[in-house]
């Protein structure tokens, strides 16, 4: 049974007309677009996705099903989700339900029938901005317009310690902003004993864990609010060894005097060729962040390892005498590219050679 007509109005007073799925209900958050052509149960239920309306530019998602064993956590985190054909009859050995019934047994808003692209060309060309989704036309832009994303990382983290993997290996402490299910299992592939702890953990409470090593995950939101998180990775820089990932890769950046900013439209997808600045080599990436690290802000501090291939962002930054090193990109992604799994190899040869710099 179809539930009807809604409207989908910009911060710019654009409007569109769709068909809505999943749960009813109107919804204001931050308009972003994601090109991934394949992947949207882990975009779902990414929790990097926190407050925002995510658009799907493939144009038909829902044609695999929903698959418990796919998702990067334990519910979806998108405010609404738009896009331009939904299935209804999923095609796949693996399959377990239809996407809009998940979208309702979650209380997810919605939307298909949706011109994606021309909606996509508005955000690359305007930027992000924010969106309702209404059951009546919205004249009054007022409640939109002063939408503001806050305490992200505070609303998605863990509630308590979950432990996993092989209890005799190197123990890593997953300290938890948002962390996609996989960061986790990447760690567990290779003999980890995995401890995630939730974002309100101290640096005192982590190092009386005794780890080998440290894990910053990604995770929703504007990096520079969480300034306690900041204020204890100071604390820990050089006490262990450090992996950042995302948002991990800005808290780290930020505790080392670093600045971010926000992107006009980020960069959310599988396709984003990042260069190592090392050796020449470009890899591709999945992506999932609207911030990014200004390199100039980390001169002297950090080295530059990669940059995005199509803009030049920061992708990357080392940070030798700390036994530190962090990148934007997802090296853990799936369903995604996997070119740069070998950055997880490299944190457990950093942990099992004991370089502890302090």
């Amino acid at each position: 049974m179809k539930n009807g007509k809604a409207y989908l109005t910009l911060q710019n007073g654009k409007r569109f007309v769709g068909n809505r799925f999943g749960a009813d209900g109107d919804i204001i958050g931050e308009l972003v677009f994601t090109t991934g052509m394949t992947g949207y149960i882990e975009t779902l239920t990414d929790p990097s996705y926190y407050g925002q309306i995510v658009t799907q530019t493939f144009p038909l998602i829902g044609n695999y099903g929903m698959i418990s064993s796919d998702c990067e956590s334990k519910k979806p985190w998108v405010s609404a989700y738009i896009v331009r054909e939904k299935c209804d009859e999923p095609s796949n050995f693996r399959s377990e339900g239809r996407l809009d019934t998940y979208l309702k047994e979650n209380n997810i808003v919605g939307l298909y029938g949706i011109d994606t692209r021309e909606l996509t060309k508005i955000v690359r060309e305007a930027g992000v901005m924010n969106a309702a989704i209404t059951s009546k036309p919205l004249d009054d832009l007022s409640e939109v317009k002063s939408y503001i994303l806050k305490d992200a990382v505070k609303a998605v983290t863990c509630d308590e310690i979950v432990e996993s993997g092989n209890l005799n290996g190197p123990k890593v402490v997953i300290w938890d902003f948002g962390a996609k299910d996989n960061i986790s299992r990447e760690l567990e592939k290779r003999g980890c004993h995995c401890i995630k702890v939730s974002s309100f953990y101290t640096a005192e409470q982590i190092l009386a864990l005794n780890p080998d090593g440290l894990m910053l995950t990604n995770g929703p939101g504007d990096p520079a609010e969480n300034t306690e998180i900041i204020e204890n990775i100071k604390k820990l820089a050089g006490k262990l060894p450090i992996f950042g990932i995302c948002l991990g890769h800005q808290l780290f950046a930020l505790a080392m005097g670093g600045k971010t900013k926000k992107m006009k439209y980020g960069h959310r997808g599988a396709n984003q060729p990042v260069k190592d600045l090392a050796t020449g080599r470009v890899y591709i990436s999945s992506q999932n962040h609207g911030y990014e690290v200004i390199s100039e802000s980390l001169a002297g501090v950090g080295v530059l390892s990669y940059v995005n291939a199509n803009d030049g962002t920061c992708e990357g930054f080392d940070y030798p005498e700390l036994n530190a090193y962090t990148v934007q990109f997802h090296p853990e992604a799936c369903g995604g590219p996997q070119d740069a799994a070998f950055l997880f190899d490299k944190f457990i040869r950093n942990m099992k050679e004991g370089k502890f710099n302090a």
